[in-house]
């Protein structure tokens, strides 16, 4: 999905669905200026073209005695494109991203304590290809947040005249 096709008010109705996807479509169209039918139609078709993935509650980890969180970089001797299905079998592991450099693969990973991290990779190693990890925990968190809907900043057009004046 391009930016380019989210216009001010698609952009304003995520910003405000991030903050709370429970709000009213009356509530929302007051604040985007559209009635409640248009913003419903909105959202609907936001949801339609992806650029809505999910309606989801944000749950603080703590409270569910989650109180470690690392970040392990996955050394593999194999392409690890495929075995998305195999990290996705590991309930601990809240992302997995394939990158660049000299691991294969990130993983954010939540656990109660770090005897748990610690099973956690003891299964990575199960997955083909995975040959090494290293773990870097997380003493605290100074913020999360999702991707913003603002609109991207435009360049500014180069200033003509006097340099310096």
């Amino acid at each position: 999905m391009a930016s380019e096709n989210l216009d001010d008010i698609d952009r304003r109705l995520l910003a405000l669905l991030q903050e709370d996807a429970g709000q009213a479509y009356a509530a929302l169209g007051k604040a985007v200026g559209l009635s409640a039918g248009a913003t419903h139609e909105r959202v609907r078709k936001l949801r339609e073209r992806g650029v809505v993935r999910r309606t989801t509650v944000e749950v603080d980890p703590k409270a569910l005695g989650l109180g470690v969180l690392a970040f392990v970089m996955v050394d593999s001797s194999a392409w690890m494109g495929e075995s998305a299905e195999a990290f996705a079998g590991i309930p601990e592991l809240e992302e997995a991203h394939i990158i660049a450099g000299s691991a294969s693969v990130l993983l954010k990973v939540r656990t109660r304590t770090t005897e748990q991290l610690q099973d956690v990779l003891r299964r990575l190693y199960a997955i083909d290809g995975v040959s090494g990890t290293q773990a870097t925990v997380a003493l605290e968190t100074f913020f999360e947040r999702p991707p913003s809907p603002a609109p991207e900043p435009r360049e500014q057009a180069p200033r003509t005249g006097p340099v310096g004046g």
